[in-house]
C-alpha cells in the first residue's frame, strides 16, 4: 500500500476527507520553508502540494508568482527545493508528498533524471501544470519507473472523451478544479462540483481532491459534501506566509491554526 492509499483508508476509518494545503518550496527562504512545511504537518494537514520556484508560472495567480520570486531572489534551485523534501521526510515518513510544477523545470534536468532524483528525495507524485493528458506519455513512462504517482488534472469544462483519459492514467489522486482560471483567493470555488465528481466517479478515477479557490472551512465542508475526496488550498496558505515576512513566530502561529481549521472541515457529518 503506497502513502496515498494509506492515507485515504486511514481517512476513510475516520469518516474524513484530505486536507492538502501547498506552498512554493524556498519561500520566504529555506529554512523558513524547512519550518513552514513542518507546521503544516504537524498542525494536521494529511498531505502536501509543494511547488518549485519559476519565472514564468502561467496556472499561477498573484499570490504564487510572488512566492516564485520571493524563492527565486534567494537563488533556490530545484535541487534546493529536493533537499527540502529530504529533510522532511526524515521526520515525516509517512506523509504523502507532491510536486505540482512546469514542464520546463522537469525537462531541464532530463525526464528521466529528474523523476529519478525526485523519488530519491521522498516524493510521492507530481503534477505538470502544463502538459495536457494528451502529450504527457514521456512524463507517465518516468513516473511508473521510478514508483511516482503521475497526477492530473480534471478541469470543469472537460470532454468526457479527456475525462475517460484521466481517469485511465491519472494515478494517486486526481486534482479537480473548482473552477477554471488560474490560481488565488480572488474567486472562489464554484461550488457544488458534485455533477464532476459523480461523472469521474463513474469513469473509477483515483480519489478526485478540489483545488482553485479554496480558502475557508465552508469551502472545505462543500468540496467534502460534494463527494470529493478532499480540498487543496494554496493562495490562502501562501497569503499567510506573505503577510508575515517580518516575523516568523507569528507566520508559523497563523498558519497553524489555518491548517487546523481547515483540516476540521474535512469531518463528515
Amino acid at each position: 500500500m503506497d502513502r496515498y492509499q494509506a492515507m485515504f483508508a486511514r481517512l476513510n476509518e475516520l469518516n474524513q476527507g484530505a486536507f492538502v494545503p501547498f506552498v512554493t518550496l524556498g519561500d520566504p527562504d529555506i529554512e523558513t520553508s524547512l519550518a513552514i512545511v513542518d507546521k503544516m504537518i504537524t498542525s494536521g494537514a494529511d498531505a502536501l502540494e509543494l511547488g518549485i520556484p519559476f519565472s514564468d508560472p502561467i496556472a499561477d495567480g498573484p499570490t504564487l508568482q510572488k512566492a516564485s520570486i520571493r524563492a527565486l531572489e534567494q537563488k533556490v534551485t530545484p535541487s534546493d527545493c529536493l533537499n527540502i523534501i529530504a529533510q522532511i521526510r526524515v521526520n515525516h515518513p509517512d506523509t504523502p508528498i507532491g510536486l505540482l510544477l512546469y514542464s520546463n523545470l522537469v525537462m531541464a534536468k532530463g525526464i528521466d533524471h529528474f523523476y529519478e532524483q525526485a523519488a530519491k528525495a521522498g516524493v510521492d507524485s507530481i503534477l505538470i501544470a502544463d502538459v495536457p493528458v494528451r502529450e504527457g506519455a514521456p512524463f507517465r513512462a518516468a513516473a511508473k519507473k521510478h514508483n511516482i504517482k503521475q497526477i492530473l488534472i480534471a478541469p470543469p469544462n472537460a470532454s468526457e472523451e479527456t475525462l475517460q483519459a484521466i481517469a485511465e492514467h491519472s494515478e494517486g489522486y486526481t486534482y479537480l478544479l473548482g473552477r477554471a482560471g488560474v490560481t488565488g483567493t480572488e474567486t472562489a470555488a464554484e461550488m457544488p462540483a458534485g455533477e464532476l465528481v459523480q461523472r469521474l466517479e463513474a469513469l473509477n478515477v483515483a480519489p478526485p481532491i478540489i483545488g482553485f479557490g479554496i480558502s475557508k472551512p465552508e469551502q472545505v465542508k462543500a468540496a467534502i459534501a460534494a463527494g470529493a475526496a478532499g480540498a487543496i488550498s494554496g493562495s490562502a496558505t501562501v497569503k499567510i506566509i506573505e503577510q508575515h515576512l517580518d516575523d516568523q513566530q507569528a507566520m508559523l502561529s497563523e498558519l497553524g491554526n489555518f491548517i487546523a481549521d481547515m483540516k476540521a472541515a474535512t469531518q463528515k457529518g
